[in-house]
């Protein structure tokens, strides 16, 4: 079993196709999934001073994992995507966490404290870039939804949570940022931090145009499917 999942994870993680294994025994991989994810907490935030004791327990990257695929499920429902389920859903998010393992090298161990900073924000936008991908092509091949559907479906889950985590702050330093971080207070992730600021200023810009986008695909995708209901029950 072992061997069939890291099999079948490694497909989905190089953009392929699992095997028919995943539906089959998918307690199994979504256990070997929320592993991943409780790791990459604990490895995200084991030398952060500010962190709290949750956060270094890692409970909050696996609490996260359930709230963030509750979101999508009900997010996406209206777009009518096909093989759409919470479990399915929360199965593909738990999947795409190993990538996020990188947060746990301890680069400020014999690195600089600059080049430490530098390296953590791009193992962020590394870990962000290859999930992403892998969303849209989960939602493309999986959901089947249309390139234009793919586009809102995959970009506006993300300015939604990037927004509601930079209201939250729940690094302690994102709006610490806008009037600078005082010396005493930063740490090797402070690149990492900046890099999720800019992504929430871009969210906040480009919100307003994601929603009346899902509104117009949602509209199209109801006035689409009356005529198609009108022509069974003709038949």
């Amino acid at each position: 079993m072992i061997r069939r999942i890291l099999s079948d994870e490694f497909r989905l993680l190089t953009f392929r196709r699992p095997g028919s294994t995943m539906h089959v025994e998918w307690k199994a991989f979504l256990a070997f999934g929320l592993a991943f994810t409780w790791l990459a907490g604990i490895g995200r935030y084991w030398d952060n001073p500010k962190a709290h004791l949750w956060q270094y327990l890692g409970l909050g990257s696996v609490a996260y994992v359930f709230v963030l695929a509750l979101i999508v499920w009900i997010l996406l429902a209206p777009l009518k995507p096909k093989n759409w389920s919470y479990r399915n859903v929360l199965l593909f998010i738990t999947l795409t966490a190993p990538p996020a393992v990188l947060y746990a090298i301890p680069v400020e161990q014999f690195m600089a404290a600059e080049a430490a900073q530098t390296a953590n924000a791009w193992f962020l936008i590394v870990v962000a870039t290859w999930r992403i991908a892998l969303f849209i092509a989960f939602l493309h091949r999986v959901a089947g939804l249309s390139p234009g559907m793919v586009v809102v479906a995959s970009l506006l889950p993300l300015a939604i949570i990037i927004i509601v985590l930079s209201m939250l702050n729940l690094e302690h330093v994102v709006f610490s940022l806008m009037s600078g971080i005082r010396e005493e207070d930063r740490s090797p992730n402070d690149s990492a931090y900046g890099v999720v600021f800019l992504l929430s200023m871009f969210s906040f810009m480009a919100s307003p145009f994601l929603l009346i986008a899902y509104i117009v695909a949602i509209v199209r995708v109801h006035t689409s499917a009356q005529p198609d209901s009108q022509q069974d029950a003709a038949q």
